[in-house]
């Protein structure tokens, strides 16, 4: 597994960790791309991404879990197959920069989110929180009522013009983390396809500094 680092841009060790999830048939440089927007956010956060675990169907890049079904119930198994894997990596990323949970943060992006937002919330430790884009929540029905999720801040970005995950996954989130207790902000942004613009990136590191600093 590729591993990609950024900062911090304070130059003294960290204080925080960003681990950031990118999307299916993508890979971790690219997501890495994000990290200097968020230096003067987030001087004192190390910014991790690393390859998903998985080589894509489509013949190039990476993925978390297969999409050869977009079925809700196929993607939820998929994604507690591959939760195991990424928590290893957190687990050892966090022992690594010596960072506890509440200074640790989730970026994704589309199937990251989808990650990010399944893993956050079935940790031990409650994290610092998750910044999603365009992506949605799996199986989120299962958390209503249990006592036992570590709730964490999450914040949601979605385009209001997706083709690859519709808008409606965004509602659908933000509306069943509510439900279950989650402190959920975000916008949709009209006219947005399936990438992230500029106000979701001024947005995201907004929502990192209050969660991290």
């Amino acid at each position: 597994m590729n591993i990609y680092t950024h900062g911090p841009s304070s130059g003294q060790p960290p204080k925080s960790l960003v681990i950031l999830l990118h999307g299916y048939g993508s890979n971790g440089e690219d997501l890495i791309s994000l990290a200097p927007y968020w230096d003067r956010d987030v001087p004192d956060a190390v910014f991790v991404s690393p390859d998903a675990p998985f080589g894509c169907e489509i013949g190039f890049g990476y993925q978390w879990f297969s999409l050869q079904s977009w079925a809700p119930l196929a993607m939820l198994s998929a994604a507690e197959r591959t939760a195991g894997l990424l928590n290893t990596f957190i687990d050892e990323q966090m022992q690594a920069y010596n960072i506890p949970a509440s200074k640790v943060a989730f970026v994704g992006f589309s199937q990251g989110t989808m990650m990010s937002l399944f893993v956050a919330p079935r940790r031990k430790e409650p994290i610092a929180g998750v910044l999603g884009f365009s992506g949605a929540l799996l199986g989120g029905e299962g958390l209503i009522g249990q006592q036992s999720i570590s709730r964490t801040k999450v914040h949601l970005v979605h385009g209001e013009m997706d083709p690859v995950v519709p808008v409606g996954a965004w509602l659908h989130a933000t509306e069943t983390l509510r439900q279950a207790g989650f402190d959920v902000s975000g916008h949709t942004t009209p006219g947005l396809a399936h990438s992230i613009d500029e106000k979701g990136i001024h947005e995201g590191g907004e929502f990192l500094k209050r969660i991290l600093t």
